[in-house]
């Protein structure tokens, strides 16, 4: 296994310089664009998030990866069942033979939800996500169409957010991703699920996102993480209190944090797992956490097809900028030294210009050359391609599809 480069804040220097000659040798004779992996960074890194994890089940968080032969590697190496983010996806991934899918987002169309009841094996094996009565009745909507079978197991979405202040002065710190945040509104959905013929109450989520998901950019980050974690665990604690004495049973699943917040979710109260994806590819916007080493792995190389003036090379093919809030950090990042994206123009659609910048490693870059960036996010890059190669030193050691390549498009 490769070992970690010293601790930065992002692949840069001859550090960067030897992984571009890398994939350059090793795909020297595949046609850019094209999506890399190295398989030697993938499984070190794997086996960096499990130890982080402090022996907790590590749940897979598939939408990071969106490659169903490394999801497999992944589930290989340790990791135990999946979170998709759709319950088509959880579908298909369960009828390829994963176990234990849980959606991570509501379900409501009604066609999955029949294709879901529908299927006795699917029912044991994939766990809804809810945090509305509504959605309940969606699910109970499919059930009574449908043939008998395994109840379905659900999850209960409950906020995690940070709320500081009162009255006109409260701030809200984190997504906004569930109305459900006290005792008491989980055990009135636990109660609604628990009274809806063909569900049962697995347990809930807890995802602190501003936590997990937030690079530790400076001291106010820092202290929001700081102030959100303990104030995480007492409201869980009595989420789970409350949601005992509403079923009559201690939860199955208690799911939180991310690969930015290991360590601290895992030792969080009641907490019986947590979820990691990205901290298998390590994207851009994982490069300032303290909690790890960024190990890159995925990788998207383009090739320069002209030089319209000294220090400029444009390269062909998208640069594919990630989703979230628009601005410098969802672009893709240069990792051939020397070189970045123009201020002007940004990743492009069918076109990425850049300009030279100079620095430790840099070097012209000629018609023909290949350069090497990183996506913002994990797993987005793959939407792109159809295929990943994966890379062992200097050599191409398989191309495998991605979901676009199984002709799968989920979100």
């Amino acid at each position: 296994m490769t070992t970690p480069e010293p601790r930065a804040r992002r692949l840069a220097g001859p550090a960067a310089a030897g992984v571009a000659a890398r994939l350059t040798a090793a795909t020297a004779r595949v046609a850019a664009p094209l999506a890399v992996v190295d398989l030697d960074r993938f499984d070190a890194n794997a086996a960096d998030v499990l130890r982080r994890a402090g022996g907790a089940p590590v749940r897979l968080a598939t939408k990071s990866v969106r490659v169903r032969p490394l999801v497999e590697r992944a589930l290989g190496a340790g990791f135990a069942g999946v979170m998709t983010g759709s319950l088509p996806e959880a579908l298909w991934l369960v009828r390829h033979g994963v176990r234990d899918a849980l959606v991570g987002y509501p379900a409501v169309g009604a066609a999955a939800l029949a294709d879901l009841v529908g299927d006795p094996a699917a029912r044991a094996e994939v766990t809804l996500m809810v945090d509305d009565a509504a959605q309940v009745r969606r699910a109970a909507g499919a059930l009574a169409a449908a043939a008998p079978g395994p109840d379905v197991a659900v999850c209960l979405d409950v906020d995690a957010s940070l709320r500081l202040g009162v009255g006109r002065w409260r701030t809200h710190v984190g997504t906004r991703r569930s109305p459900l945040r006290t005792p008491a509104q989980v055990a009135a959905l636990a109660r609604t699920v628990e009274a809806t013929p063909g569900l049962r109450v697995r347990g809930i989520m807890t995802y602190e996102a501003q936590v997990a998901g937030l690079p530790d950019s400076g001291p106010v980050v820092r202290a929001v993480k700081r102030l959100s974690l303990p104030e995480v665990a007492a409201r869980r604690t009595a989420v789970l209190a409350a949601l005992l004495d509403a079923v009559g049973r201690e939860a199955e699943l208690v799911n939180a944090g991310g690969t930015g917040s290991l360590e601290a979710s895992s030792a969080g109260p009641g907490v019986t797992e947590v979820t990691a994806g990205s901290g298998l590819f390590v994207p851009a916007t994982f490069d300032r956490y303290d909690a790890f080493v960024p190990r890159p792995a995925a990788f998207l190389g383009l090739d320069v097809v002209r030089v319209p003036a000294p220090g400029w090379a444009t390269a062909s093919g998208g640069g594919y900028v990630a989703s979230g809030r628009a601005g410098p950090s969802r672009l893709p990042r240069p990792v051939t030294p020397g070189w970045r994206l123009t201020r002007r123009e940004g990743a492009g659609e069918v076109q990425t210009p850049l300009r030279r910048a100079g620095g430790p490693g840099a070097a012209p870059l000629g018609v023909g050359d290949r350069v090497w960036l990183r996506h913002a996010k994990a797993g987005e890059l793959m939407e792109h391609v159809a295929v990943a190669h994966l890379v062992r030193g200097d050599a191409v050691v398989d191309v495998v599809p991605t979901y676009r390549g199984e002709g799968q498009a989920f979100f």
